[in-house]
């Protein structure tokens, strides 16, 4: 009321409060806990353009505490998200039988040594226990140089978990035509589904059976 040009004695009368509280309460230094607040509200905000918008308070979460080594609690998050007018992507991809023509051949055959990089690539998805639950993380690894080209961690297992590590992979490496994606036949890394703004290539989402896709042009 006062920032609104109404007196101060007359803003203080009001709201039933004294004159001298209400200096008091202006001139105080933020406490503590408000500048980790703050500085938390910012990490998230970067956390949450970094995906593109997709990630929710759980991703976010996991990213804070196994990305950032941040501890930090779920609440926290969804307190600080809220207040920041931060949202993910809400609602899961409906799940559809994969046809027959669907479903990839193996490419590799066990013949995981390559000549040159960005030829075969390889994921799974381990799980970690931590104190606050459960993280999965999803790693696309280079099979010729052994070197980590795509991750994603989350705390539920999805389909997006391994979008997100094929887009980063994608992202940062852009393969040439032929390069083979390869996971082990029942692994959990199928990408089924492409969140927006991912550009996953089409054959990957026919990698179920054989767990192998190749990315065409």
């Amino acid at each position: 009321m006062a920032g609104e040009g109404i007196p101060v004695e007359v803003a203080c009368r009001v709201l039933a409060v004294s004159v001298s509280g209400y200096y008091a309460w202006r001139d105080r230094p933020p406490s503590p806990r408000s500048i980790r607040h703050a500085w938390l509200t910012d990490l998230i905000r970067q956390i949450h353009q970094h995906s593109r918008g997709t990630y929710g308070a759980r991703r976010v979460h996991a990213e804070l505490l196994l990305g950032h080594q941040v501890p930090v609690s779920h609440g926290a998050v969804e307190l600080l998200m809220r207040r920041a007018g931060l949202e993910g992507l809400s609602g899961r991809p409906k799940w559809r039988r994969t046809k027959p023509d669907q479903i990839a051949t193996d490419l590799v055959e066990r013949a995981f040594t390559r000549t040159g990089p960005d030829q075969l690539w390889i994921t799974d998805i381990t799980e970690h226990p931590t104190r606050e639950g459960k993280v999965y993380c999803c790693v696309v690894l280079d099979a010729y140089s052994r070197r980590v080209v795509g991750w994603s961690i989350d705390s539920t297992q999805t389909a997006t978990l391994v979008t997100s590590a094929l887009g980063m992979a994608i992202d940062s490496r852009t393969p040439p035509a032929g390069t083979i994606i390869h996971s082990d036949p029942g692994s959990s890394s199928d990408p089924g589904s492409s969140p927006s703004g991912l550009r996953i290539p089409a054959c990957c989402r026919r990698w179920v059976a054989s767990g192998t896709a190749s990315i065409t042009p």
